[in-house]
């Protein structure tokens, strides 16, 4: 059994407001066409963990709900004390309940945090994407910060909940960490977001411009909440090349049609020296593991 310092592990409570989606206007695109498009921010009823990345006709664009600690700050300026606090400590797997309106008390998961914006992202039903306004408020229940691997002190953990790690089927298999994944990804195929300190802040994009690329690897596949693998890349200090490296995120926002841009990845766990074994498994996604998003019954 691999042992985590779950016992060790800070419980405590953020309280975050829902953003309103960011309006942009043209958008320069990688194939030269201007397009206006939906982006970040907001309650999206029809994007789902468990959609494909590129389902919709769309930018950066965030499942289910977009969260802050301070929504009246602009995009590219949410760097506030506050807001940063709320970002960072927010971990994939967390329990999130609205404590105002007419969804008060009812329940969802985290399900990213996107960088630049600074937004958590957060999944619930149906029925409470259809009650919640822009006025509610969000409680987050913080567990995760400084979880690690009793037998891999190598291994690096970033803003992963115990509770959703016990369920990643994660094996010892001769002294690596057998984890499955859906996807490898090429450290090529990395974009924006590369050369970033703070791997625990954000996400950084997997580029989709390549579309001989995208069905090489199967990034035309990709789906929101899949765990995958960016092979030869360290994220120990932040993101970056680094041979025999092995960095394991999940894909938190939707395809871009920008520029060095694409479906955004989350780190969770990285090897500088490639103690992390990626096993492909179809079903390595957190909406299977945690029954959310297109996953709930």
């Amino acid at each position: 059994m691999i042992k985590i310092n779950e016992n060790k592990l800070a419980k405590f409570k953020l309280q975050g407001s829902i953003m309103p989606p960011y309006g942009f206007g043209w958008e320069i695109c990688y194939d030269g066409i201007n397009r206006i498009v939906p982006g970040v921010g907001g309650i999206n009823l029809n994007f789902k963990v468990g959609d494909l990345a590129n389902k919709l006709i769309s930018d950066h664009l965030e499942p289910a709900v977009s969260s802050t600690m301070e929504p009246g700050l602009e995009r590219g300026k949410n760097y506030s004390t506050k807001n940063t606090g709320y970002n960072v400590y927010s971990c994939i797997g967390n329990e999130a309940v609205i404590i105002s309106g007419k969804a008060k008390n009812k329940k969802g998961i985290v399900t990213g945090h996107h960088g630049g914006c600074q937004h958590v992202i957060i999944d619930f039903d149906h029925k409470t994407l259809d009650a919640l306004t822009y006025d509610d408020k969000i409680m987050i229940t913080s567990h995760g910060v400084g979880l690690e691997i009793e037998e891999f002190s190598e291994v690096k953990i970033f803003s992963l909940a115990p509770s959703l790690f016990k369920k990643m089927n994660v094996k010892k298999v001769k002294n690596k960490l057998e984890i499955p994944v859906a996807a490898t990804v090429p450290a090529a195929v990395m974009g924006s977001g590369l050369g970033s300190n703070q791997p625990y802040h954000g996400d950084y994009d997997i580029q989709t411009s390549d579309k001989k690329a995208n069905k090489l690897h199967g990034l035309d596949k990709l789906r929101l909440g899949d765990i995958v693998a960016i092979i030869d890349h360290d994220s120990t200090q932040g993101w970056s090349y680094c041979q025999g490296a092995v960095s394991i995120g999940v894909i938190i926002h939707g395809d871009s049609y920008l520029a060095g841009h694409g479906p955004g990845c989350q780190t969770i766990m990285t090897s500088k020296l490639g103690q992390i074994a990626p096993k492909i498994s179809p079903s390595a996604n957190i909406g299977k593991y945690l029954k959310i998003g297109s996953y709930r019954k």
